[in-house]
């Protein structure tokens, strides 16, 4: 088992992660990275915020193995605009 550190970088504020957690491989990595970010980016879809939120993810050389990133766009349309002739 590996220690990994999964830092969040959301919008300016980055929160490392100090503690780590032991994980089995890169798989177990890449499954608690995607878990993490979609859990913070449903946060801020239910607050309007439509911001990135990314996980870096650290192994305990401190390398960085792993990259998430979630991101949301909104885009509105007028329906009046999209009929012929308007």
């Amino acid at each position: 088992m590996t220690r990994f550190h999964f830092d969040v970088r959301d919008g300016p504020m980055f929160a490392p992660d100090e503690e780590g957690t032991e994980l089995d491989g890169l798989d177990a990595v890449k499954h608690e990275a995607t878990e993490a970010a979609l859990e913070i980016g449903r946060d801020r879809l239910a607050r309007g915020d439509p911001r990135a939120v990314t996980i870096e993810v650290r192994d305990e050389y401190h390398q960085q193995v792993l990259t998430v990133t979630v991101s949301l766009e909104i885009n509105r349309v007028d329906p009046q605009s999209q009929q012929p002739g308007a």
